[in-house]
């Protein structure tokens, strides 16, 4: 049986790794807690391998309440601090506090817009934005959506939101797809 065909990126990786390629990456997410999920995490990946977040990711679902916004908002100084000594997470104090922030301004934007998917999806005009490429080094760090609703997301008062950590959640939640030409997955998210 011939092998499937994925992104290269996935090569000589971990079976966590290929399996979050194979079953999450580039699919269109519109339910507002997976969002969120994937906002945390991006944001926790600043400056370190997705791989790190990944082997971490049970950690940060029971540390952040399963990812419900509404929860991690009410998360005071105190909770923050027990959550800066959880080998779960990284503990990092901004990171941290950012994922709380963020959970605040998450729910401003729900009660705004109606929910955060409606909001996001916007940046795109509401499918996702599929990409043609055929080789790993064609892929961009950084698109015009991605600086347009990363500026957007900063002047709401989110942190750790910058354009090229928003471009790695617009791949990973399928508002982007970003899967070469030949990978198996490609057709899959553009069907769902």
């Amino acid at each position: 049986m011939k092998e499937k065909q994925r992104c290269p990126w996935t090569f000589g990786v971990s079976p966590l790794y290929i399996s979050y390629h194979d079953e999450e990456w580039g699919l269109p997410v519109r339910d507002d807690r997976k969002q969120f999920e994937f906002l945390t995490l991006e944001s926790a990946q600043a400056g370190l391998s997705w791989a790190t977040i990944l082997n971490r990711r049970e950690g940060y679902r029971r540390a952040f309440a399963g990812f419900d916004p509404a929860k991690v908002a009410k998360f005071d100084a105190v909770k923050i601090a027990a959550l800066l000594k959880d080998p779960g997470i990284i503990r990092n104090r901004l990171k941290v506090a950012a994922a709380v922030n963020n959970a605040r301004r998450f729910l401003e934007v729900q009660r705004e817009f109606g929910t955060f998917s409606k909001y996001i999806w916007s940046f795109v005009g509401g499918k996702p934005k599929v990409n043609r490429w055929t080789r790993l080094s064609q892929l961009p760090a950084v698109s015009k959506e991605s600086e347009a609703l990363s500026a957007d997301l900063k002047g709401r008062g989110f942190k750790f939101v910058g354009p090229t950590i928003i471009y790695a959640h617009m791949q990973a939640t399928g508002l982007v797809n970003d899967h070469l030409i030949t990978c198996f997955r490609r057709r899959e998210c553009l069907e769902k």
